[in-house]
């Protein structure tokens, strides 16, 4: 119970961001830019500082991915077996399709941070680094209209890739960065968590398609709770333990993504339906991933 009270605050983060954007009418043109400055400044600068003051286990890199990919792996294969009895237009299946395996980084590394330190944000940034081109090219994929340029341009210009990558090589090169970066780094480090959150709980939505509530708590069960079970599963198959083993559980355990929504809007699709199963996961996660982190803890 300590270790899902631990996770109290960052929830409590995203619903002051869900109250900020209700009662002070910031409006859309505030929050796209503070979305674009932790996406695209805070977040990298986080994984940076975190995977270069991190040891790596690379013999412990290939079973952590392979059981991330997994999991993601297991929620496509459980949304699509939903389609014959969603009775939905192709096109907003697609677009919900996508919120059984997609995954929020903000909450994934704020969570890895709070019960893990450093060592649990280098771990999911690992993770997020890797399953990110993944879950971009599914998406895509199953979109259908978007042609492979886009989705190319898409994965090479994402700022969590390339953060993860960037650290990943400075801290193989053994490169330490002068105590005035550091120092830099970590200013930028600390604000993105709360910042990130705050965008979160500001981009809840409560109101979805006709016709989709069905597969929507389909897909809900899916993210929130089949998904976690099959990293659980798979990663003792691979002989996974320790804070590795803990984190890809949480990983797996994460709510959809707001990039859904983004990508479902650009492809013409439900973007409606995808913003309603992204508040759905995110709400309705403040309840399991506690639970999912004080199972992992005893």
């Amino acid at each position: 119970m300590n270790t899902a009270l631990l996770l109290l605050p960052d929830f409590a983060l995203i619903l002051l961001g869900a109250g900020i954007r209700r009662w002070m009418h910031l409006g859309d043109h505030f929050w796209n830019g503070v979305e674009k400055l932790v996406y695209f400044i805070l977040f990298p600068a986080l994984l940076i500082n975190a995977i270069v003051k991190t040891r790596l286990d690379l013999a412990a890199a290939m079973p952590l991915l392979a059981t991330a990919l997994a999991a993601m792996a297991g929620g496509m294969l459980l949304g699509a077996l939903a389609r014959p009895l969603a009775r939905l237009p192709a096109l907003t299946f697609a677009s919900v399709f996508q919120c059984g395996y997609r995954f929020n980084s903000y909450i994934a590394l704020a969570v890895a941070g709070m019960l893990f330190g450093s060592p649990g944000i280098a771990t999911m940034g690992l993770i997020v680094g890797a399953a990110v081109p993944v879950a971009n090219l599914v998406s895509v994929w199953m979109l259908a209209r978007h042609g492979e340029v886009g989705l190319w341009r898409e994965v090479a210009r994402n700022p969590l890739i390339w953060g993860t990558v960037a650290g990943f090589m400075l801290n193989l090169a053994g490169v330490v960065p002068p105590a005035p970066l550091q120092a830099f780094l970590q200013r930028l480090a600390d604000a993105s968590i709360a910042l990130g959150l705050i965008t979160v709980g500001a981009a809840l939505r409560l109101e979805s398609t006709p016709g989709v509530r069905g597969i929507s708590l389909w897909l809900l069960g899916v993210k929130l709770l089949a998904l976690p079970v099959i990293a659980a599963l798979v990663g003792r198959l691979f002989g996974l333990g320790g804070v590795n083993y803990q984190v890809v559980v949480l990983f797996a355990a994460l709510p959809t993504a707001s990039s859904a929504y983004i990508l479902a809007m650009r492809m013409g699709g439900d973007g409606r339906s995808v913003a309603w199963l992204i508040s759905a996961t995110t709400l309705a996660s403040m309840l399991t991933l506690p639970l999912w982190a004080a199972w992992l803890a005893g």
